[in-house]
């Protein structure tokens, strides 16, 4: 079981990361198999006024899903993409971006995840704006 350490651990790993810091990224949630990231709607990241472009959403999702393998993984691994298809299905506009990563197949070498990205607007109305499938390489401790 994933202890509540190595998820602070999952955590900080990703949150010291200079893109996670550019985008705002910020943690809601995260347990076994599972996490919640949220990043703002900031106009350096707009094609046009209150739109994200695609790359913003692109990571944010990226984030949630190789995030989401990582939960599965020992203290001391790591996992990095190497694989993932986005697909736009709405308009990424709103106050921010809420994207739901998960754990859809872990094996030792590959994981292959996912995640759905939502724009939400003021009132709080979630929008399902992209889905991703992606696969982490994970990298074991040496024993």
């Amino acid at each position: 079981m994933t202890s509540p350490q190595h998820l602070e651990a999952l955590q900080s790993l990703v949150l010291s990361m200079p893109m996670a810091q550019t985008l705002g990224l910020r943690f809601v949630s995260a347990s076994p198999g599972h996490v919640e990231l949220e990043i703002p709607v900031a106009e350096a990241f707009t094609f046009r006024p209150g739109q994200m472009q695609a790359t913003p959403v692109f990571a944010i999702a990226d984030f949630a899903a190789v995030a989401a393998a990582g939960t599965l993984l020992p203290p001391g691994a790591a996992n990095a993409t190497v694989d993932a298809t986005l697909k736009l299905v709405a308009p990424a506009r709103g106050k921010l971006l809420r994207a739901r990563g998960r754990v859809v197949h872990a094996a030792k070498l590959l994981t292959v995840c996912a995640a759905d990205v939502y724009a939400v607007d003021d009132a709080g109305t979630e929008t399902l704006c992209a889905t991703l499938l992606g696969t982490a390489r994970n990298h074991l401790p040496a024993h």
